[in-house]
């Protein structure tokens, strides 16, 4: 049996009474005393703090680097500039999701690829096959941290431990022009939760000081995998592996609008194909879909849950699910629970549309 790997925060976590589990080989946090429902509202009216070092980090560089990058990924990397980052896919040559990523331009011709822990090796290996030996890329996840602080007041907090004028750094804009304890610091305004917030990267062994200082303020509380899951599915993000897999295209999954790239990048062809398409519902009272849960129209079987979850902020349950193109036409259709069968709503994405993530700070 395959030992767990750790993030540099598990004494932390163990000494502060959280429920852990495995998520992608790692022995993570899933919640702490308060509970995911707790954490999951602390993060939409004040500001959480966690912990997502299991991420994994690439750094690409090499006079050619963009060119070669944009026929890697799906990421329009000829309008990405410096000090900004955007998200896409790396795909397999069918168009089929392999991972989904963001890409930071650290430089003309030097990058960061944060991707997700299950696919860190794979991810690698693609992208050392697609772009050749000519450009330097290395895996430096395991000398970098990465701790996320997300919620309305997350500015206020970060500015109380770190004095910056942070509130300059536009939606999905980042700055290394920082750092913290004599060590770099990336300040990305970035996240998974649909609330303002910063994604911070440091070197590993100053994850637990820059965590305890964070915690110091309080307004922050320490969230676990469960909230950030719920958090993410209430906006309708995605799951790798779940929501997003090698079978389904971009297009499928409702990011057409993001294949602007003008790059012959692997499985450009098939990023565009429609087979079937991932649809938001809403589902009344707390019975939440789980992954695997069938769809019905009509009586018949058209497609399956991928992600589904009672939604704190809005007091019922929604899921995003794939449906056979032909048969995504309907406003309702019936899920197919181990108790019951529950109706379920299309509805248009966030689901919960009180979300911070993009108000103007200046």
């Amino acid at each position: 049996m395959t030992s767990l790997l750790h993030t540099p925060l598990i004494d932390w976590h163990t000494s502060h009474g959280a429920r852990m589990a495995e998520f992608a080989g790692w022995n993570m946090p899933i919640q702490y005393s308060a509970g995911i429902i707790a954490e999951h509202m602390h993060t939409r009216e004040k500001v959480c703090l966690f912990d997502i070092c299991h991420m994994g980090e690439l750094l690409l560089d090499g006079k050619g680097a963009a060119e070669a990058l944009a026929r890697a990924v799906t990421v329009n990397i000829a309008t990405l500039k410096p000090g900004r980052c955007r998200y896409g896919f790396l795909l397999n040559h069918e168009g089929g999701v392999i991972d989904d990523l963001i890409v930071y331009r650290l430089g003309e011709e030097r990058f960061m690829i944060v991707v997700n822990a299950a696919c860190r090796a794979l991810d690698f290996t693609a992208l050392r096959e697609r772009l050749g030996s000519t450009f330097f890329l290395e895996d430096i996840s395991d000398v970098t941290a990465k701790i996320d602080l997300q919620g309305p007041e997350s500015f206020l907090a970060l500015e109380k431990a770190l004095p910056g004028y942070w509130r300059r750094l536009p939606y999905f804009g980042f700055s290394e022009e920082c750092s913290f304890d004599g060590s770099p610091l990336c300040v990305s305004r970035t996240g998974y939760t649909g609330e303002l917030g910063v994604e911070l990267y440091c070197p590993w062994d100053k994850a637990e000081a820059l965590w305890e200082l964070l915690l110091k303020d309080e307004r922050v509380m320490p969230a676990g995998l469960g909230a950030r899951d719920t958090l993410r599915l209430e906006i309708g993000l995605p799951l790798n592996g779940q929501d997003l897999d090698e079978r389904h295209s971009p297009a499928e999954a409702g990011y057409t609008g993001m294949l602007t790239s003008h790059a012959l990048y692997v499985g450009k062809d098939g990023a565009h194909a429609i087979r079937e398409k991932l649809l938001p519902f809403v589902m009344p009272g707390r019975r939440s879909a789980r992954h695997g849960d069938k769809v019905l129209l009509d009586g018949r079987e058209v497609g399956v849950i991928t992600s589904g979850s009672f939604a704190p902020s809005m007091g019922c349950a929604v899921a995003l699910a794939y449906v056979d193109a032909d048969k995504a036409y309907a406003v309702e259709y019936l899920v197919r629970t181990p108790k019951a069968d529950v109706p379920a709503k299309v509805v248009s994405l966030p689901f919960y549309q009180g979300g911070t993530a993009r108000i103007a700070l200046f």
